[in-house]
């Protein structure tokens, strides 16, 4: 008899462990039954991905010693077909909404972290509802807070259907969090603050009101021009940049809670750097690429907020600088681009420390400049013919399905707008000077859906999303020595003074 669901494996599976202890004996399997099926599993397997497998074995009792386990209530068969694929990185697809139930019902039962970061990951407008509901029954508390805060951030998608399908104290809760709110930074270099720079600010797009509001200042000695700006646990990061006509690295970073409205300074990566792609991924900043003493660079660093500290990984494949980047699925993907026509998308894994070639993408004179993921999708963009940066052009890459799809018509790229995209559920948001524009993302391509105004000041902007107080921004109080302080203007050296009016 063959398990039910759809990834069609038989009655007597076998689950082995490709990093199987030398001790562990090879006889050290365990018969599973779910339902009328039967599942031959090494018992290594079990206890390093359940939560509850690893205490029945390791309690000593009875049943933890027996040749079967029958598995009564709580889990069904094509749940636990699903959460042994998952355990395999594998990519199941689960189309049936009372399959995903099952994987919810069996990630809760089994404790089953990895099914829960995957049931998290493929969180989506089309199953965010059934999710969260299956979520608060079970109690898997992390696909619970995920979803809150999906449909959160989708509310307006997904009101009328959210109001008709569950219980109104989710869709009360889901509305006590913060949405994540659309950020833009100037580009701005180290000034005294005695100048008041314009640029020396972050703003943070009001969508009710359709405009523009002023979130915090940049530290003084803070730099966003040719800087590495990336989001972590809600925390924004600016590492490095260029200050001063010889433009010298900064060999610093910057950290801003929105939760508390305070700056921190940081360690800047051991090797200094410029024009380098920087991503936030589980815990920790990846610094890849870039410039250092005007050479393009293809070293590589991570940074463990936690512990403080920065260390080298793998290098890049090749040198490269200003590099796209993206997180799809849990998944670190940089984009390398080789001019006149080449675009390499390579993944970074973590856990191996190891670069891989995911894919290439030739185009007549035209290479990825921008690139953002939705779902398991990679949205590149590149020039259009001729260098025609005006009217550019979009392809879009499957991570699951490996198959590239040529977007039609072409996207209006003024000022480099489409390169500040940021998703945000089936959205996107770009920005510039003129114009604060929002994308409906579909199956054919990236469809206008409304118009806000632009960004208050011209020049290059960085861009990100932070989930800001429910109250709005925070003024960090100080204390009286703090403002003394801000209030006292240093003793300048004249001509540094002379040179920083002229920056």
């Amino acid at each position: 008899m063959e398990a039910p669901g759809s990834l069609g494996i038989s009655q007597d599976i076998k689950a082995e462990n490709p990093t199987v202890d030398l001790e562990e004996a090879e006889a050290d399997w365990v018969r599973v039954r779910v339902e009328e099926s039967w599942f031959h599993l090494n018992r290594g397997f079990l206890v390093r991905h359940s939560d509850y497998f690893r205490a029945l074995f390791h309690s000593g009792m009875k049943e933890s010693q027996e040749e079967e386990v029958y598995l009564r209530g709580g889990v069904h068969a094509r749940g636990f077909l699903v959460a042994l694929a998952v355990c395999r990185d594998e990519n199941p697809p689960i189309m049936d909404p009372e399959e995903l139930v099952e994987a919810v019902e069996c990630a809760a039962f089994l404790q089953i972290p990895t099914l829960t970061q995957h049931l998290c990951d493929i969180i989506d407008s089309d199953n965010c509802l059934l999710l969260y509901h299956a979520a608060s029954i079970f109690g898997v508390d992390r696909l619970f807070q995920n979803a809150a805060l999906f449909l959160c951030d989708a509310f307006d998608d997904l009101k009328e259907a959210a109001e008709s399908t569950i219980p109104e104290e989710l869709l009360k809760y889901s509305q006590t969090l913060s949405p994540a709110s659309y950020i833009a930074i100037g580009t701005h270099t180290p000034s005294m603050e005695l100048l008041q720079d314009s640029f020396r600010v972050v703003c943070f797009l009001d969508e009710k009101e359709g405009e523009w509001k002023h979130l915090t200042n940049l530290p003084t000695l803070c730099s966003t021009s040719r800087a590495g700006v990336a989001v972590l646990d809600n925390r924004l990061y600016i590492v490095g940049g260029i200050y001063g006509y010889g433009k010298d690295t900064v060999d610093r970073s910057f950290c801003y809670n929105p939760d508390s409205g305070i700056w921190a300074t940081l360690p800047g990566p051991q090797q200094p750097r410029y024009d380098f792609t920087l991503l936030g991924h589980e815990g920790h900043l990846y610094a890849i690429g870039g410039e250092a003493q005007k050479q393009i660079i293809s070293t590589a660093e991570k940074y463990d907020a936690t512990k403080g500290e920065w260390t080298f990984i793998q290098h890049a494949p090749r040198p490269v600088a200003s590099a796209a980047c993206a997180v799809a699925r849990q998944r670190l993907f940089v984009c390398f681009w080789k001019p006149p026509d080449t675009t390499d998308i390579y993944e970074y894994m973590p856990l191996k420390d190891q670069w891989s070639l995911t894919t290439t993408m030739i185009r007549p004179q035209s290479y990825g400049h921008c690139m953002v993921a939705h779902r398991d999708n990679l949205y590149v963009m590149r020039n259009g013919p001729c260098d025609d940066f005006l009217r550019c052009l979009m392809d879009c890459y499957n991570i699951t399905t490996g198959q590239w799809t040529a977007m039609p018509g072409h996207y209006i790229n003024s000022k480099g707008a489409l390169f500040t995209a940021v998703t945000r559920g089936d959205s996107v948001f770009t920005v510039k000077h003129m114009l604060t524009l929002e994308y409906t993302i579909t199956a054919n391509g990236w469809k206008p859906h409304r118009q806000m105004k632009g960004f208050p000041k011209s020049g290059s902007l960085w861009t990100c999303l932070l989930r800001l107080p429910k109250t709005g921004p925070v003024t960090p109080k100080l204390d009286v020595d703090e403002r003394q302080r801000e209030i006292a203007l240093p003793d300048i050296p004249e001509r540094f003074v002379d040179v920083i009016q002229q920056m």
